[in-house]
């Protein structure tokens, strides 16, 4: 069966200090699917990430949510379908790995509706589904780097977004930390029917783990599609001015870059 589009972007435009970002993307990210954004330093990624939750208003177009424009939701509403984990999240010190996952629940808070059994249960499952039963009580500032980054995905968890955003969520760990966070990303798409778009840096990760990649540069799309499609001699080296050799992985049959 085909799946709809469920976040959409129509002739986004985005300008930041006088630069245009983001020039005029029209763009489908496939619902329940694992997209992957991949370009240059500079190319507009983190803002495209940014202006999709809505943190950054666009200068000019729209972005839809199974065709309403997000600037219609109110923030606690829109962050109850969007959330987003940005590069660089700072947690206050002293705050443990439960109260930080529990943060995730705040859109769902308000004047009427306080803490309850359902908060409580998506912060169990949030810490379970991470591996981070055992460490709740512990400062967020004693984890490890990949324990770390664990509780922030955790508490993206717990606020039961439909649509996952996260920024370059494995820029700053090892290749086992950083398999095991992409495969906790691919299960919340492929058992929970999640929409999850990532911005990244390892083409070969992306390639791996991604079901649909978007390639950027200067703000504009260069190339979208399956990781085959887009992870070529040709569109690797227009993007990232990178000459490469493409093989073939032998475990996951994914395309592979070997830089010239």
């Amino acid at each position: 069966m085909t799946r709809t589009a469920q976040l959409e972007t129509e002739a986004l435009s985005v300008t930041l200090d006088r630069h245009r970002v983001l020039d005029g993307l029209s763009l489908s990210l496939p619902q329940g699917k694992v997209t992957m954004i991949l370009g240059p330093n500079g190319c507009g990624k983190s803002t495209l990430l940014r202006a999709l939750a809505r943190i950054v208003t666009p200068t000019a177009g729209r972005v839809l949510l199974e065709g309403t424009d997000i600037a219609t939701l109110a923030p606690k509403a829109r962050a109850k379908r969007i959330g987003l984990l940005p590069q660089h999240p700072i947690a206050p010190e002293g705050l443990t790995v439960q109260d930080l996952v529990a943060q995730g629940r705040t859109p769902h808070q308000g004047l009427f509706r306080q803490w309850e059994p359902q908060d409580e249960a998506a912060t169990k499952a949030a810490l379970e589904e991470t591996g981070l039963s055992a460490l709740a009580h512990r400062p967020v500032t004693a984890l490890s780097g990949g324990q770390r980054q664990r509780a922030w995905i955790a508490m993206l968890l717990a606020q039961d977004s439909e649509t996952l955003l996260l920024d370059e969520p494995t820029s700053a760990l090892d290749p086992r930390h950083q398999i095991d966070i992409f495969r906790l990303l691919r299960h919340q798409s492929e058992a929970r029917g999640k929409t999850v778009i990532v911005v990244v840096h390892d083409l070969n990760m992306a390639a791996r783990f991604a079901d649909h990649i978007l390639a950027l540069r200067a703000g504009r799309i260069v190339a979208e599609g399956a990781p085959q499609d887009v992870i070529t001699n040709r569109t690797v080296e227009a993007v990232f001015d990178l000459p490469c050799r493409i093989l073939t992985d032998p475990e996951s049959g994914s395309p592979v870059v070997v830089p010239l």
